[in-house]
């Protein structure tokens, strides 16, 4: 799910556009092709989901907005963004906060 990068992390994401509300649902597979499953209020239609899902992990991460890059997946549920200026270790305890509430 997460991985180094020199640049920050990585983070492999598994998208649910159209929910009622954008949060953090859980983990989608095992091990090294695990993904942070998120669900996003907008529908995929002309990158919208995209652009939810970048606001909404610049706010569950405390980034601003152009430190998030979509790397790869843009029309894919099975995204990996770049996250910029966060260690993996400051990733991770995010994500397990949120994931263990």
């Amino acid at each position: 799910m997460l991985r180094a990068n020199k640049d920050g992390v990585t983070l492999a994401v598994r998208v649910q556009p159209g929910a009622k509300r954008s949060a953090i649902v859980g983990v989608y597979g095992e091990g090294a092709s695990a993904q942070l499953k998120i669900a996003v209020n907008a529908p995929p239609v002309e990158g919208r989901a995209n652009e939810a899902l970048i606001a909404f992990l610049a706010e569950f991460f405390s980034l601003p907005k152009g430190a998030i890059e979509l790397a790869t997946g843009s029309s894919s549920r099975s995204k990996i963004f770049l996250l910029r200026g966060i260690s993996p270790a400051q990733a991770e305890s995010t994500i397990k906060g949120a994931i263990t509430r």
